[in-house]
């Protein structure tokens, strides 16, 4: 690294103050007011901000679709559960453990690939990640810990990317979809992998991710750079020294409410997700509105949108969620047509979009300059809530009942849907005693 007496000063969204200099690991404090004329910027054309548009959108496509395939796997991975408890003389429950280990390693990756990619930039975690993600798919079964521990870095060092491509005026959209393509995972999962256990060996869900996640791996080598303006920063200094992780938890009700009320077989089983994916959809449909929202909030406060009426929508998609779920849980009588359950789950798949759009948005614009660490710390912490649950869901729903154990979803749900109305009231005085956090 290019070191100087004075500060290096890094332009852009990642910018440190006159003051601050970047070395290695750190930032330390100079108090050398002078510009140096040996520091190091990059010019407007080298700035990931500054990409063709269609570029970014290109790079967050690639982003959102690898993030789609690790999302779907463990989705896919319990309709070959009987299969694999058949074939290996196992019984449901250790069957159902790989279901639970994959979640383990979402949770757990993030903690680590999140700080990595602010030390080594986003386009070095994601290639290792991924690769490592190709590698360990087959033996998901056997070694699912580290496939899920591996293919976790595009759940939160994802949405660090998305920050640096856009600035707090035009990140809505990218990270609206960026939040809704790990969720439409659990919806396309449940039904591909019908279809091909329907007349195929339990070993086909394995092959069709395996070449999956092949494709996603040549897109991300070809088309998504380095976009972490930081270690862009370092690369250029050097070159020229030298000429440089609850909600989970709900998509296992469908299966048991749909296989045991409306008998529906492995094929039929995946469209019962299908309200949730309609849900999603109505959704990221309204951003529009939301945009002119931001918009209107930026012109009353000079040009600048506060993170926490980013929550707004978080309010919108509290009341969704356990409003989606009652519905779910009182229509899933055997006397109920099929179809009234799937309509009643559509405001829970647009709650789902609106609270983790929202929750996203918040924390890249609240922790901007850590946003992979913060999108990590809140992968672990709802990756260790969903891990456990398939440990338990069956025994749950068997004792309560399907009214009963999706009621009980419903009810926790309910408790916790203040949450972002608390937030959105007292975060600027949270953020103010946090040294990480934009003020």
């Amino acid at each position: 690294m290019l070191e100087t007496t004075n500060p290096i000063r890094v332009e852009g969204e990642h910018a440190i103050n006159i003051g601050e200099r970047k070395v290695g690991e750190g930032i330390q404090y100079a108090r050398e007011s002078a510009v140096d004329p040996f520091q190091v910027f990059l010019e407007d054309r080298e700035r990931p901000l500054n990409l063709p548009v269609w570029r970014k959108w290109a790079i967050v496509g690639v982003i959102c679709t690898a993030a789609l395939c690790v999302a779907a796997v463990s989705s896919m991975a319990s309709f070959t559960e009987d299969g694999v408890a058949r074939e290996f003389h196992v019984g449901r429950e250790v069957a159902v453990l790989s279901i639970s280990l994959f979640i383990v390693g979402l949770g757990l990756g993030p903690l680590v690939f999140g700080p990595l990619s602010e030390v080594y930039g986003r386009n070095a975690v994601y290639k290792v990640s991924y690769t490592l993600t190709f590698v360990f798919t087959f033996p998901v079964a056997f070694a699912p810990n580290i496939g899920g521990f591996c293919g976790s870095a595009f759940l939160s060092v994802a949405g660090g990317s998305v920050s640096d491509l856009f600035d707090d005026k035009s990140v809505a959209n990218p990270m609206a979809f960026y939040t809704i393509f790990p969720f439409i995972g659990p919806v396309l999962g449940p039904l591909l992998s019908g279809f091909i256990n329907q007349d195929l060996d339990w070993r086909w869900t394995y092959y069709v991710l395996l070449i999956w996640a092949f494709f996603e791996l040549v897109l991300i080598i070809l088309f998504v750079p380095e976009t972490y303006a930081p270690l862009l920063v370092k690369h250029k200094a050097i070159r020229s020294a030298l000429v440089l992780g609850i909600l989970y938890l709900s998509f296992q009700a469908f299966p048991f409410i749909f296989g045991t009320v409306h008998n529906f077989n492995t094929q039929s089983m995946g469209m019962s997700f299908l309200g949730i994916g309609v849900g999603m959809l109505l959704g990221i449909s309204t951003q529009p509105y939301w945009n002119r929202l931001y918009r209107r909030t930026a012109e009353q406060n000079m040009g600048k949108v506060p993170p926490e009426v980013r929550l707004v929508m978080g309010e919108v998609g509290a009341i969704c969620v356990p409003v989606g779920l009652f519905g779910l849980a009182f229509t899933t009588y055997k006397g109920v047509p099929w179809i009234v359950p799937i309509i009643a789950s559509v405001p829970f798949g647009a709650g789902i979009y609106f609270v983790f759009t929202s929750t996203f948005t918040y924390l890249v614009t609240a922790y901007r300059p850590i946003a992979a660490s913060a999108m990590a710390s809140n992968s672990a912490v709802r990756s260790t809530f969903a891990a456990v649950l398939p440990l338990f869901a069956r025994a749950m729903y068997v004792r309560l009942g399907t009214v009963g154990a999706t009621a009980l979803l419903a009810g926790l749900t309910t408790v916790l849907a203040p949450l972002p109305f608390i937030f959105r009231r007292i975060g600027a005085k949270l953020r103010k005693r946090s040294r990480f956090a934009q003020h």
